[in-house]
């Protein structure tokens, strides 16, 4: 039997003009032991795809609100943790058309950002008592209002100092329930307190969920709506057991809804999923509610009869209904 030579050893013996058979160069090749091969099958039934097959959504189970205590307004957060989905246009709009037919409201900015003062057309520089006073000094709640272009609406502005507050308040018992304390003389004098927070779940969003009777959800008609809800679901019922237990929903409002196939999608499971809990119409996606900020005037002064001037007025007056509010 021949014995197989090495390349170099063939190399050396070729050098000095011995001949050698190619058989004995080229020692045959043999599989890799780590080489794998990989065969395509295709697998036919119902769990072909189990990883990426959606599936159908538990019912998302949200506690309701219950009717206003006597002799007071009815206080309502609005929120969502994820941010972007109209919040602040909403308190302003809503606010607005209220106050116009004969609701006396007033609006609490709990974000530092201070949109709801921009939105209305207040110059926050020139405020000397705000969100932060309502939440440090309660006996100074009547001097946080400030007065509108809109009659009957009032605000109590926020600003960059609720960024420290959370701190300042941290060390503080009963930290939670500050701003009801800030709020309790001024609850006989309104008919709708309207809150609006931060896309963030801190100290400052927990107090305005401690100070409510209920909270309003607004939500993108978008795949990411349903798992939002889900997770403001698990706050409130966590602030329910340790904190407020008549905590609970009013609502869940669209917003940004265009005529697509996916938008049309969502609204549907959304109305699957809450059933009565849908605040109609959804607001529809328009640049006026877009211009009118930078006008300091809400829709229904600066664009009345466009898709978002007519949509908020519709949501309002359902709105209105669900809180018992006359309107003039």
């Amino acid at each position: 039997m021949t014995t197989p030579v090495s390349l170099k050893s063939a190399a050396r013996a070729d050098a000095n003009g011995m001949h050698m058979d190619e058989d004995d160069i080229l020692p045959e090749a043999v599989a890799a032991p780590l080489v794998v091969e990989f065969t395509e099958e295709e697998i036919i039934g119902t769990d072909s795809d189990s990883l990426s097959s959606a599936q159908p959504r538990p019912e998302i189970e949200l506690p309701r609100a219950g009717p206003t205590p006597a002799n007071r307004g009815r206080v309502v957060t609005i929120m969502n943790q994820k941010g972007g989905v109209g919040k602040t246009t909403t308190v302003i709009n809503v606010a607005t058309h209220l106050a116009l037919h004969g609701v006396r409201v007033l609006v609490v900015d709990c974000d530092q950002q201070g949109n709801c003062a921009t939105g209305l057309g207040i110059d926050k520089s020139r405020v000397m008592h705000t969100t932060r006073t309502l939440f440090t000094e309660p006996e100074q709640a009547a001097y946080c209002r400030h007065a509108t272009a809109v009659p009957g609406l009032h605000l109590v502005v926020g600003e960059r100092s609720l960024v420290g507050l959370e701190q300042e308040l941290s060390t503080r018992l009963g930290r939670e329930r500050c701003l009801s304390e800030g709020l309790e003389q001024l609850l006989p004098h309104y008919d709708l307190i309207l809150l609006d927070t931060a896309p963030s779940l801190g100290l400052v969003t927990i107090n305005a969920l401690v100070a409510s009777d209920a909270v309003l959800v607004p939500v993108q008609t978008e795949f990411f709506a349903l798992e939002g809800v889900a997770m403001l679901a698990s706050t409130i019922r966590e602030v329910r057991r340790r904190l407020n237990p008549n905590l609970g929903f009013d609502g869940v409002m669209m917003t940004m809804h265009a005529p697509t196939l996916l938008n049309s999608q969502v609204q549907s499971q959304l109305k699957e999923t809450f059933g009565d809990l849908i605040v109609e119409p959804p607001i529809r996606r328009n640049i006026k509610l877009a211009e009118a900020p930078s006008e300091g005037i809400p829709i229904h002064i600066h664009a009345p009869e466009s898709n978002g001037g007519k949509d908020y007025r519709d949501l309002a007056v359902n709105l209105a209904q669900r809180w018992n509010l006359h309107l003039e």
